[in-house]
């Protein structure tokens, strides 16, 4: 039991060390992934240029029922952005595929004499009027390296319509091809240096450029900006191969309301929609969550001709299709902060405190253990030097040899040949002050065995 005890502990200890050493090289790695249950929501309404928020009308979109009409119209808005990206087939330990539903609501609107209207939403199936209050839906996938938040062009598509009954989603999606830039999330370890970022709206990469650091409910976090440039999006096709319904528009000039030398008012005009954007994202730098978000949203119409032989009214002309600044609700940042802490502390107890932990038990445990054994040897020692030596007599197996007296004295009976015959000899009392001894003790001696 003395042994079986510290064995124990030295056992534990070594185990304890080795897994504070293995955590970090394998555990934590193992954590730095994009994780298969990822469900991110957010919400963004439109705010004020400045980014502070009540004001019942901040954004512009084009009126769609005016194309029925005598003149194009725009109407004050206040928009609500929702998306939600959740994880789809196929995943597994190599990539994520990310599936993410975007929509654009109308919240309320107010036209040119101040008349409010709240749209509201045909349900599924039902036939959509110009006054409906969705104004976009489409659906994202793209699929990711788990390692590094980058997608690896195994699946990247954008579902512009709905699927009709028995049909298959292909025939409603476009691919998007030489797709590289960060989206949802970017990857671990993010540096103060600029990364790709993709901008769905008018499908291609832009630069994210570094701003700064900036705390976000307690979250240390990277600002970066990246300014969309100018696209024609009629270039953008639909899933049938052609210009999306509302990117490219020809009606009179008179309609546009466009005047000047050179145009009369019944000329047909053909305009292009047109989009630029700057995106703001605050991204928390060890795990790549992105804990904040706003863009700068800017779609308008305009002349896809600019050369010297268009009227130069119909060359300046531009008119408003969608402009806002989209900002992520309140909710929708702690929401993400709370994430964003949540991974932290993951990698932090499986690179910091439980290496640690493990390492600081182990080492007492293997040294209670060498304790443990130090002490019971020293024990067995002492042991051994305080047990008395037990007395024994060494083996004597000298003859005894007797001597042949000279003869018994006068008067005295003779003796036996025999020495074990003969009489016990008495020793005579001796006179003097002390006590007699006890002579009653006799020695007795053992016949001894005959020689072999």
């Amino acid at each position: 039991m003395r042994r079986f005890v510290p064995a124990v502990l030295a056992f534990f200890g070594a185990a304890f060390i080795a897994a504070a050493i293995a955590i970090p090289l394998y555990l934590v790695p193992q954590l730095k992934v994009v994780p298969l249950d990822l469900d991110i929501t957010s919400d963004a309404t439109t705010v004020s240029p400045d980014g502070s928020t009540g004001e019942r009308f901040p954004a512009v979109i084009f009126d769609r029922c005016s194309v029925s009409e005598d003149r194009a119209r725009t109407l004050d808005a206040h928009l609500t952005q929702q998306r939600r990206s959740i994880i789809t087939e196929p995943s597994d330990s190599r990539q994520a595929s990310l599936q993410s539903a975007q929509t654009v609501r109308i919240d309320r609107l107010r036209d040119a004499e101040g008349v409010e209207t709240e749209p509201t939403v045909a349900a599924a199936g039902e036939t959509r009027t110009c006054t409906d209050g969705l104004l976009t839906a489409t659906i994202d996938r793209v699929s990711v390296n788990r390692k590094t938040s980058a997608p690896n062009g195994a699946v990247s598509s954008l579902q512009l319509e709905a699927v009709p009954e028995g049909g298959n989603v292909n025939d409603v999606s476009v691919a998007l091809d030489n797709r590289t830039g960060y989206q949802y999330k970017f990857g671990f370890d993010v540096q103060e240096r600029d990364y790709p970022y993709y901008d769905l709206n008018t499908r291609q990469d832009c630069t994210a450029k570094f701003e700064g650091e900036e705390t976000i409910d307690g979250v240390k976090t990277y600002h970066f900006v990246c300014d969309v440039p100018e696209t024609d999006i009629s270039n953008l096709p639909n899933a049938q191969g052609e210009a999306a319904l509302g990117t490219m528009l020809t009606m009179p000039a008179k309609w546009w309301g466009i005047t000047g030398r050179g145009v009369r008012p019944n000329d047909p005009i053909t305009m292009h929609r047109y989009a630029a954007a700057t995106r703001h994202v605050w991204v928390e730098p060890e795990t790549g969550t992105i804990v904040d978000g706003r863009e700068d949203q800017h779609q308008y119409f305009k002349s896809p001709d600019q050369s010297d032989a268009t009227p130069e009214a119909v060359r300046e002309f531009r008119m408003d299709a969608l402009k806002g600044t989209f900002k992520w609700s309140d909710e929708t940042v702690a929401n993400q902060a709370d994430k964003a802490s949540g991974y932290l502390n993951q990698l932090k107890v499986g690179g910091f405190w439980a290496p640690i932990i493990l390492g600081v038990v182990g080492a007492i445990l293997l040294i209670v253990a060498a304790l443990m054994f130090f002490r019971g040897g020293r024990n067995n020692r002492t042991d051994d030097d305080d047990v008395p030596p037990v007395a024994t007599r060494p083996a004597d197996d000298r003859t005894t040899t007797l001597t042949k007296r000279s003869g018994p004295p006068a008067g005295a009976a003779p003796a036996s040949g025999n020495p074990w015959e003969r009489p016990t000899e008495q020793i005579p009392r001796v006179d003097g002050g002390e006590p007699p001894a006890d002579d009653s003790a006799t020695r007795t001696f053992r016949k001894q065995p005959p020689p072999e």
